[in-house]
């Protein structure tokens, strides 16, 4: 079942919106690895034989944030005095945004004194993270804190309400993003001794995000850029402004 959150962003005002002006639109959609850190802690509720132990995970996604820039071209024939790009640096989803999660796997793993490792999935099966060894059963499973890409497809709706040359045009942009899901994989070894009978791996998958969370941003305050009819580029950034993609163009100033 599909789901969403909604919160407010806040975006830098770099001009009034003109009043009575009808605003057109161009969508961009791409799909990108959002980064994020999961933390976890795993305890032992029981490490009988038969069915096996059975863990409990606690713990918490934190979501690295996205932005994006908008980059304004005046066109090559340099029939404007302005020339140079200008570059305006929005906030798509803030750093720090955390998903809270408590689980418990309704099947046990392979009986004895199993090892036990964790490995983290994205919403079609593919590992996003190495296995991460938490211990055996009986001595005490550690805490983990490793680094994860999301498969997530973005969907943002960019509207020019003016191309106005002084001082410049105005742009709006909402949209949301949908994660594609996180699975937390319970890995359960034998030792390698071969003390036990059953001596194959035995997997148990917790569902930690389901596929389709959705993150909704309201329409963002209007942004100025380069005056006369520019042509307009937007780019998907990281929190920390690597590029998640490449220049999208959405078309010049009087076609949006």
């Amino acid at each position: 079942m599909q789901t969403s959150l909604r919160f407010p962003i806040a975006a830098g005002v770099l001009g009034l919106l003109p009043i009575g002006a009808s605003a057109r639109a161009a969508t961009v959609s791409a799909t990108v690895d959002l980064p994020a850190v999961v933390d976890t802690s795993a305890t032992v509720q029981s490490c009988t034989n038969n069915p096996g132990p059975f863990i409990n995970l606690q713990g918490e996604l934190v979501l690295g944030g996205i932005s994006g820039r908008f980059i304004f071209r005046n066109n090559v024939q340099g029939t404007h005095t302005h020339v140079e790009d200008v570059t305006m640096d929005v906030v798509v989803i803030p750093s720090g945004l955390t998903i809270r999660f408590a689980k418990q796997p309704p099947e046990g793993g392979v009986g004895g004194n199993p090892r036990v490792y964790l490995q983290f999935l994205d919403g079609s099966g593919d590992p996003v993270s190495d296995e991460l060894y938490l211990g055996r059963c009986v001595q005490g499973l550690n805490r983990t804190s490793t680094d994860v890409s999301l498969p997530t497809d973005v969907v943002l709706n960019v509207a020019a309400a003016s191309c106005a040359n002084n001082p410049g045009p105005f742009i709006t942009f909402d949209g949301q993003l949908t994660i594609g899901g996180l699975t937390a994989r319970l890995i359960f070894r034998n030792n390698v001794q071969g003390t036990h009978s059953r001596t194959e791996d035995v997997t148990v998958d917790v569902e930690v995000l389901p596929p389709g969370q959705s993150i909704q941003f309201p329409k963002q305050p209007p942004l100025g850029g380069v005056g006369g009819n520019p042509r307009i580029y937007f780019q998907l950034l990281d929190g920390s402004g690597n590029p998640l993609s490449g220049e999208y163009y959405l078309g010049k100033c009087v076609q949006l």
